[in-house]
C-alpha cells in the first residue's frame, strides 16, 4: 500500500513503502556449492504450432543443478532485498525560504499579471547591493498559473500534511536525531541502458509481424542483448527474479513484463496487439538545464507527438502525463498532444513534494523551482466507446504528496490513487519508465535502471 492518508485534497503518500511492499524475495543457491558450476542461458522455443504467430520464449538455466558432495541437489534459500532507505531521507528543504525573500508588493505582482514587463529588485540574502531583472512572457505565465494554484496547494497540502504529522507519519525536525550531512553515494551507472538500446538499432531485427515475449523461468537468468531488446520480457511468477544484462544484475518484480528499446524500436510492444485501461507517460520534456547538462537525452514536441497512444490505448482509456511546470508544456499538452490523440481532458492533479518533516523541498514562491509538478488526466475517445459505468468522475485538481526520492525522475506510484478510476484488473502500461511494478507493462530505454542491484540491500535469508 502507498497512500498513508487520503483526504478531501488528495492523498499523502509512502513510496518507499510501496517499493518494499514488493515482493522482492528470489530464490537463489549457497554460493560454496554452487560456485563449481557457472550456469549458462539458452533460449528455449516453445512448440510454434500451438502458439501460431503469438510464439513464446523461455529462459532457463541450460545447466543441470549443481550437486554438493553428497550427490544432492545444493540447499536452496530465500533471498530478500528492499530498496535503500535513504534514498528517502529527505532532512531539510533543497532550498531554504530564507534565501528567496519576497521582494514584490502586491501592486506589482498584478501589474506583471497583466503582462506588463518591469524591472524588480531583487535583494539577495547575504549582498548588500542589488540586481535588477526582467521577466520573460514565458515566466509571467508562469507567475500567473502560480497565482492560480498557490492557495489551493498551500490549504490543501496543509490538511495532509497536518495529518501525516498527527500520525506520526512525519516527523518534526527536532525529533529526528542529529546525521551528518554528507551527500549519499550513489550507484555508479555502470551500465548505460540508453547507450545499449541505441547500440541495438543495430542489431538483426526480428520478422515485424512476430510475436515474442521472453517469459522468466529460472530464478537467476543472463541474457543476451538482442534477447531483450526484441522482446517484451514477462516475469509472470508470484517471485522476483534476477537477470544479468552485460554484467550487471536487476531485479524483476513478480507479475510484471518491460520493453528495453528507444522510441524508434517500440514495434514489440505494438506488435502484440494488446491494448492498455491505464497509460502513464513522464517523456523527457526539452528544458535548458537539460541541454547544458547532458544529463539524458530529450524529445521534442514532435516526437513526443508521434509515440503511438491511439494504437495502445483501450476504449476510455485513462491517460496520464507528467508535465513541468513550463507553461509552454502544459499548453501544448492540452492543446496540441492530447487532441491529437483523440484524448479529452478530464483533470489536473499536482504533485508535492516534502521533507520526511512536512516541509516543502523549495519554498512555494520560488521564482526558480517549485516544489510541485503537474499530471495532466485525459480520456481516450473512440466512436466505438461505451459510456463508462461504475466508475467515479475524476475530481480536478487533486494533491499527490510525498516524500521524493533523491534519484532524478523516480515519480510516485499511481496505482493505489487510481484504482477508483479505472475498471478492476485493468491493463496498465508505464511508458518512459524508469523502474517496474507488478501488474503494469513498463516500456523505456532506461526501464530497469532503479531496478539494479545497488539501488537494493538483501536482508538474512533463510531457507
Amino acid at each position: 500500500m502507498s497512500v498513508v492518508h487520503q483526504l478531501s485534497p488528495g492523498w499523502l503518500l509512502d513510496h518507499l513503502s510501496f517499493i518494499n511492499n514488493i515482493n522482492y524475495q528470489v530464490h537463489q543457491h549457497h554460493e560454496p556449492c554452487c560456485s563449481r558450476s557457472e550456469p549458462s542461458t539458452s533460449v528455449h522455443l516453445d512448440s510454434m504450432s500451438s502458439f501460431g504467430s503469438s510464439a513464446k520464449f523461455i529462459a532457463s538455466d541450460s545447466t543441470t543443478k549443481p550437486e554438493n558432495d553428497d550427490g544432492g541437489n545444493c540447499e536452496v534459500f530465500m533471498q530478500q532485498y528492499i530498496f535503500r532507505s535513504e534514498l528517502f531521507d529527505i532532512t531539510k528543504p533543497y532550498i531554504t525560504s530564507a534565501v528567496h525573500k519576497e521582494c514584490q508588493q502586491n501592486n506589482e505582482n498584478e501589474d506583471l499579471m497583466n503582462g506588463v514587463k518591469k524591472e524588480i529588485s531583487i535583494s539577495t540574502l547575504g549582498k548588500k547591493r542589488k540586481r535588477c531583472v526582467v521577466f520573460n512572457q514565458g515566466e509571467l505565465d508562469a507567475m500567473e498559473y502560480h497565482e492560480k494554484i498557490r492557495g489551493l496547494i498551500l490549504d490543501g497540502s496543509s490538511q495532509i500534511i497536518q495529518e501525516g504529522l498527527k500520525s506520526g507519519f512525519l516527523r518534526p525536525l527536532s525529533e529526528k536525531r542529529d546525521k551528518c550531512n554528507e551527500p549519499i553515494a550513489l550507484p555508479l551507472d555502470t551500465c548505460n541502458l540508453s547507450e545499449l538500446c541505441e547500440m541495438a538499432k543495430h542489431l538483426p531485427s526480428l520478422n515485424e509481424m512476430e510475436v515474442l515475449t521472453l517469459q522468466l523461468v529460472e530464478n537467476d537468468i543472463s541474457v543476451t542483448e538482442q534477447d531483450l531488446f526484441s522482446r517484451i520480457v514477462e516475469n509472470n511468477s508470484n517471485f522476483t527474479k534476477m537477470i544479468t544484462l552485460m554484467g550487471q544484475k536487476y531485479l524483476v518484480p513478480p507479475k510484471s513484463s518491460f520493453l528495453l528499446s528507444d522510441i524508434s524500436c517500440m514495434h514489440p510492444l505494438l506488435n502484440c496487439k494488446k491494448t492498455y485501461d491505464v497509460i502513464v507517460i513522464d517523456p523527457p520534456w526539452q528544458n535548458k538545464s537539460v541541454k547544458r547538462s547532458n544529463r539524458y537525452s530529450y524529445l521534442s514536441p514532435l516526437q513526443i507527438k508521434q509515440i503511438p497512444v491511439p494504437k495502445l490505448a483501450a476504449p476510455n482509456c485513462l491517460v496520464i502525463i507528467w508535465v513541468t511546470n513550463r507553461q509552454k508544456h502544459l499548453r501544448f499538452v492540452k492543446e496540441e498532444l492530447y487532441p491529437s490523440w483523440s484524448v479529452e481532458i478530464v483533470a489536473e492533479w499536482h504533485w508535492l513534494k516534502i521533507t520526511n518533516s512536512g516541509e516543502f523541498v523549495f519554498p512555494l514562491d520560488s521564482p526558480h523551482k517549485k516544489p510541485y509538478e503537474g499530471l495532466i488526466l485525459g480520456r481516450f475517445q473512440e466512436k466505438t466507446a461505451l459510456p463508462l459505468r461504475n466508475m467515479l468522475p475524476i475530481p480536478d485538481h487533486k494533491l499527490i504528496v510525498s516524500v521524493p526520492c533523491t534519484l532524478h525522475s523516480h515519480k510516485p506510484p499511481l496505482a493505489e490513487v487510481l484504482k477508483d478510476y479505472i475498471k478492476p484488473d485493468g491493463e496498465c502500461l508505464e511508458l518512459f519508465a524508469r523502474n517496474l511494478q507488478p501488474g503494469w507493462t513498463s516500456w523505456g530505454n532506461e526501464v530497469l535502471k532503479f531496478q539494479h542491484m545497488d539501488y537494493f540491500i538483501a536482508l538474512e535469508s533463510r531457507s
